[in-house]
């Protein structure tokens, strides 16, 4: 799902730790039992919305190479 931004301005937007500050990051933030996602050079921009199983498949994938060959 994907909706403006302006429509979770009150949600506890979070990047990682490990984040550079360059604005070539992802924001999350909790929603209801899903989990938002934002970028965080475009905070009043377009929001995606996943629910805890899409978001656990995508973070297998990335922790055991599935997207490896994308870059």
């Amino acid at each position: 799902m994907s909706a403006s931004g302006s429509a979770f301005r009150g949600l506890a937007w979070r990047k990682a730790q490990r984040s550079v500050g360059n604005g070539a990051c992802v924001e999350l933030a909790p929603l209801d039992g899903m989990v938002a996602i934002r970028d965080s050079k475009d905070p009043s921009g377009p929001v995606l919305v996943y629910t805890p199983a899409e978001w656990h498949a995508f973070l297998h994938g990335a922790k055991t190479g599935e997207f490896d060959d994308l870059c």
